[in-house]
């Protein structure tokens, strides 16, 4: 969402205050390119994870300031539905037990919020998108009190100049109109961070871009959303629709929406910045008082604020970040096509599948994207997000295949070999790369869980739709504290 910013106005004047600061920025961030001034000492692995809120009876709980309030905790932070919130994790290594380490401290905190939630009558639930949402829950009144988010409500509407219409085709159908962007609140992920060297990003940024399909296939776990059957990862046709400022005249012009799969492979990370400021205009042009090329030239190290704020406003699946920590700058490839959960255990084989097989794409001999059209790798993410685990994708060498064949046949052990060269125990290896082997067997994942679970419950238990959600939330909530992976979860 970009940085904290007030509740304010903006003028024609700050727009073009803006965009002369954020191409200055861009400037000063090339300069720093060629002169090499990035930390690529000590590369860490970072962590993110959005949570939903419910109640006793598994409805959303409107609590996220409440139960911030209770936790007091810096690393849980607000996000934008009331009934939201999210953990940010500190940065580790892979080396030795590294994903164990994250797995014992990621538990510990939710565990240990989980406790404090509880005593204000609140639940988290770590899920793509939360079944028992309904439309009265994702309104004005439900944003959260950050005055950000009220600004980008705003800003993104008066960009559109019309409400949102939200229209998914899948199992079944759902038509509706948003006068907000809170249906994007539905929406809540896992971000893998992944701290590169300038001169690897652009073959990080391809090798992650060509995988994304997968990653949807492998961990689709939001299948429901307003009581309808929708695609296997809703979340991704939802939140490109939710915060698209583009009517429907500027649509037919080509003009590119802000939540963006990209259009090409890059050769280097500057691609990627000058495409934001090139193709998107501001949303909040907020300036800071920092001159960046003041800055490097008296030999600090630039925030760029006005650029990481913009880059902040195009949700890119695979989104560069640039940050300054512990006053040296690096470069990270933020991965955001996963949704939450379904335990911290998936989540964890979930990473680990995705960093060793993205290591070793990056490392190939010969690139993947040198042998696959960007407009595939874009089939695939779609596929993917639609039929989930069922789905079929193309592959160089292989043409069209279930994506169980895919990566039990070729990825996996790519996958492997990346983890190797990350140093990562093979024992850590082993074991987490083996829940993603079972995933494939079994063809369960969060959501064939989910849909399985609610046709039971609908035929056997003759529950009306509602109330089947409301079961399927709560049996899942019982089956996530266990830790059990989602591929060995029974059919209650």
């Amino acid at each position: 969402m970009g940085e904290d910013v007030g509740v304010r106005t903006f003028s024609r004047e700050d727009r073009a205050r803006y965009r002369d600061k954020v191409r200055r920025c861009l400037d000063v961030f090339a300069e720093m390119l060629r002169e090499s001034r990035f930390d690529i000492d000590r590369p860490l692995t970072g962590l993110e994870i959005e949570l939903n809120l419910v109640d006793q009876d598994s409805m959303p709980a409107m609590r996220n300031a409440d139960v911030l309030a209770e936790i007091a905790d810096p690393s849980f932070q607000t996000e934008l539905g009331q009934f939201n919130i999210e953990i940010n994790v500190a940065p580790r290594r892979l080396t030795g037990t590294g994903t164990a380490e994250f797995e014992e401290h990621v538990r510990a905190s939710l565990n240990a919020a989980e406790e404090k939630a509880r005593a204000i009558g609140a639940h988290m639930v770590m899920i793509g998108i939360l079944p028992t949402l309904r439309p009265e829950h994702l309104t004005a009144e439900t944003l959260s009190q950050n005055p950000r988010y009220a600004l980008l409500n705003e800003q993104i509407f008066a960009a559109r100049g019309e409400d949102l219409p939200i229209a998914i085709s899948g199992v079944e159908r759902l038509a509706v109109t948003a006068d907000t962007i809170t249906p994007e609140a539905a929406c809540t992920s896992t971000q893998f961070h992944l701290q590169v060297s300038p001169g690897q990003f652009a073959d990080y940024w391809n090798a992650a871009q060509a995988i994304a399909g997968i990653q949807v296939a492998l961990g689709a776990n939001a299948p429901l959303f307003f009581g309808r059957e929708l695609w296997r990862e809703t979340r991704i046709p939802l939140f490109q629709q939710a915060t698209d400022t583009r009517s429907e005249e500027i649509k037919a012009q080509g003009v590119r929406p802000r939540v963006w799969f990209g259009e090409r492979w890059i050769t280097n990370v500057f691609d990627l910045f000058e495409e934001n400021v090139r193709y998107f205009p501001a949303l909040l042009p907020v300036c800071d008082p920092e001159d960046p090329a003041q800055a490097l030239a008296a030999g600090e190290v630039p925030r760029l604020a006005e650029l990481r704020l913009h880059n902040g406003t195009v949700y890119r699946w695979n989104r560069p970040v640039y940050d300054v920590s512990r006053g040296r700058p690096h470069l990270r490839v933020e991965n955001r096509v996963l949704p939450a959960g379904p335990t911290v255990l998936d989540t964890i084989a979930n990473g680990a599948f995705y960093f060793g097989l993205v290591r070793a794409l990056a490392e190939s001999d010969r690139p993947l994207w040198s042998q696959m059209s960007f407009s595939a790798a874009e089939e695939n993410f779609t596929s993917c997000a639609r039929y989930g685990i069922d789905a079929q994708v193309f592959w160089p060498g292989l043409g069209y295949l279930p994506v169980t064949e895919l990566v039990l046949r070729r990825l996996l052990p790519l996958a492997h070999h990346g983890l190797d060269r990350w140093g990562l125990d093979p024992g850590e290896r082993d074991r987490l790369l083996g829940i993603i082997e079972q995933r494939c067997l079994t063809g369960r994942n969060g959501a064939t869980w989910q849909v399985e679970t609610l046709h039971r419950l609908e035929s056997a238990d003759h529950l009306d739709r509602p109330a089947a959600l409301r079961e399927v939330v709560r049996h899942y909530v019982t089956l996530m504290h266990s830790n059990r992976p989602v591929h060995d979860w029974p059919i209650p």
